[in-house]
């Protein structure tokens, strides 16, 4: 990275960029790949350019100069494709997404997170000079003292003035930002005529060589939208006082980006949110390390209130209830609002799936589809970073196994192009994610075949097409004949399973031959806080996930005993299984005068866990066990009680799963 010596480096304006940087590259490689799909689409060509004007001009402000000449390649060929005199060909897309995933690199490299090479970045330029004929745009930036040139001989028919005054706040010299680059940035948009004012500057004894006294009034004339300007001064909105007004029309609306007065400091970001319904909204960045700090703090003041409500209860002060329920009115909604902080749309992690099909696609000589629904579900961030992984790897598995090529869906009577739907939607408290493929389907007599040759079962043994699909999941399976960079290295979906289990979520899969195949995720909201029944089995103190209870019923002494060596009772006519958490657990207790049972849904239909007593509902901060019991089954955590006691936290769904399988043995 390179001072020029304009301005001074700030760490909180690189940071400032890098964080932007991230979301305008997502943006460029989204907007790149609709616009392969739609190449005559001139909005879409917009986007393209005002993406890396603003990377190439922002770049040059805080001092990565290698990334503003980059850029600035890039950024010219899109120029020409906007006036066109270039096509938005699918090889001008090829080289923009390689130069798009250079510059992330060479951000990683200035951040100390990887190392950029300068070869690749020449090939990538080549490859841009042989498609354009020559460099997009030789000229040498020009001087500061020239600014009033324009940029174009002819400017466009639909080109507008704007009337814009910047007056920067006086410690912005220090923050890394040189008003000369962001006039230099604006020349690139169109002619434009800068006007100083100076009637800011203090007598010399009160002037600090170090600030900016200056304020400025630019007429602008361009073809660009307005946005394009508003970009220019995307990071210095909190520190300056800035107005855009259109000249040429009586009566104008001003375009102000501070605030409805025209002098008003700018002290807040006034952009859309992206995690926002909708309208505008004020939002400002937070590290996540600071989100799950609070988090942390929300949980222990859960467990703290716990206490008090116990100690409340067992008082014969009116006014210590009171209080204790107004804390937990207070806790309640308090932890609501810093759970909902964590949440974030799948939105974001369906469309970085879209290079990966793009790519995908080319290297397996395959046309696919990709259709994203419900892109609005909103998941723990915490979840959704666990998440990527599984999702990689089902969709890598959908497109090498499932999808099949263009030749071979065409002999089956499907369309040229395969189809790779994304879907996530919530079910109670639990979001549902679903990866479907119209390919081929599974061949559930060949698995079974091939896992009966691998010994993962037994040949002669019976099973439903359910049962055969879900042994796809097992571990060392693979139907792989031949390792290929897509699969076939031995790491089969048996790490997909266990990665959404660690995530206290369960997987299914559907699938008809010739038609294709859908893999369903269930995972929690959350993996922090949770709305839970507390249940005790003799002295022992378990939580279960309300998400996970249907109901909760009574079993009599007369009908348990009935019914204790079947492990059966009678759910209003329907014989319904069910679990004794005592024996479960082996936990030595006289049994009470009558078990109380929670219905749950299962893999198979609904199951009873039964319990001594249902002591009411919890507020339950979830803890993990540490790695000695990672490996226990039917416990996904523990939490602390009000009394300082433990309580296991049971997964529901592994509970009646094991059950089943110390049955069948």
């Amino acid at each position: 990275m390179v001072n020029d010596g304009l301005h001074p480096m700030s760490y909180d304006g690189r940071a400032a960029f890098l964080e932007e940087a991230q979301d305008l590259l997502t943006e460029l490689e989204r907007t790149l790949l609709e616009l392969e799909t739609c190449p005559g689409d001139g909005e879409l060509v917009q986007r393209v350019f005002r993406a890396l004007h603003t990377i190439k001009g922002s770049g040059a402000m805080f001092g990565y100069e290698d990334v503003s000449r980059f850029t600035h390649e890039l950024e010219s060929a899109f120029d020409r494709v906007r006036d066109g005199r270039l096509d938005a060909s699918p090889e001008l897309i090829r080289i923009g997404l390689l130069a798009r995933d250079q510059i992330q690199a060479m951000l990683d490299e200035s951040a100390g997170r990887g190392q950029a090479e300068s070869a690749i970045r020449n090939a990538i330029l080549e490859q841009l000079t042989h498609l354009v004929g020559a460099r997009p745009d030789k000229r040498v930036p020009t001087p500061a003292a020239e600014i009033q040139t324009p940029h174009r001989d002819e400017l466009s028919p639909e080109s507008r003035s704007w009337r814009i005054r910047f007056r920067p706040a006086e410690e912005i010299l220090l923050k890394g930002t040189s008003p000369v680059l962001l006039f230099r940035e604006l020349r690139g948009l169109g002619q434009v005529v800068v006007k100083a004012d100076s009637s800011g500057i203090p007598e010399l004894s009160l002037m600090n060589p170090e600030n900016c006294y200056l304020a400025w009034e630019l007429e602008l004339k361009t073809g660009a939208a307005i946005e394009a300007v508003r970009d220019v001064f995307l990071f210095v909105e909190d520190d300056c006082e800035l107005s855009i007004d259109a000249l040429g029309k009586p009566q104008a609306q001003p375009d102000i980006l501070a605030s409805k007065e025209p002098w008003a400091p700018a002290s807040v970001d006034k952009r859309r949110d992206p995690h926002s319904p909708g309208g505008d909204a004020v939002s400002i960045r937070v590290a996540t390390t600071k989100v799950d700090q609070l988090i942390n703090y929300v949980g222990e003041l859960v467990v703290v209130q716990a206490h008090l409500s116990r100690l409340a209860s067992m008082s014969e002060l009116p006014e210590l209830r009171l209080v204790s329920e107004e804390v937990e009115r207070l806790v309640a909604g308090l932890r609501d609002n810093a759970m909902s902080m964590r949440m974030f749309p799948l939105k974001g992690t369906f469309e970085r799936f879209r290079r990966l099909v793009h790519d995908l696609a080319a290297s397996l000589e395959k046309e696919v589809d990709l259709v994203t629904e419900g892109g609005e579900t909103e998941l723990d961030k915490t979840v959704i970073d666990q998440l990527n992984d599984p999702l990689l790897h089902l969709i890598r598995n959908s497109m090498d196994h499932g999808l099949e090529k263009p030749d071979a869906r065409l002999a089956a009577g499907k369309r040229r192009a395969g189809t790779l739907r994304l879907r996530a939607g919530y079910s109670g408290a639990t979001v549902l994610i679903t990866i479907g493929d119209d390919g081929r389907g599974l061949d559930a007599e060949a698995i079974r075949r091939q896992a009966a040759a691998k010994g993962l079962i037994p040949a002669e043994t019976p099973l439903s097409h359910s049962e055969m699909h879900s042994l796809i999941f097992m571990a060392g399976f693979s139907t792989a004949q031949q390792v290929t960079n897509v699969s076939g290295r031995g790491v089969g979906l048996d790490v997909v399973k266990r990665n959404i289990e660690t995530l206290r979520g369960s997987i299914d899969i559907e699938s008809r031959p010739g038609e294709g195949t859908t893999v369903t995720l269930r995972l929690p909201l959350t993996l922090a806080i949770i709305d839970g029944l507390l249940v005790r089995a003799g002295n022992a103190h378990f939580v279960a996930p309300l998400c996970n209870v249907l109901e909760c019923v009574e079993l009599a002494a007369d009908q348990a005993r009935r019914s204790s060596s079947k492990q059966w009772f009678d759910l209003r006519g329907v014989l319904t299984p069910y679990i004794r958490l005592r024996d479960f657990f082996c936990i030595h207790a006289e049994p009470p005068e009558s078990e109380q049972v929670l219905i749950v849904e299962a893999p198979g239909g609904r199951y009873g866990i039964a319990v001594d007593q249902v002591l009411g509902d919890h507020q339950t901060v979830i803890k993990n066990l540490g790695r000695i019991y990672r490996h226990v089954e039917a416990i996904s955590g523990a939490t602390i009680l009000g009394d300082g006691t433990v309580a296991l936290i049971l997964d529901p769904q592994r509970l009646v799963q094991a059950a089943i399988q110390d049955r069948s043995r």
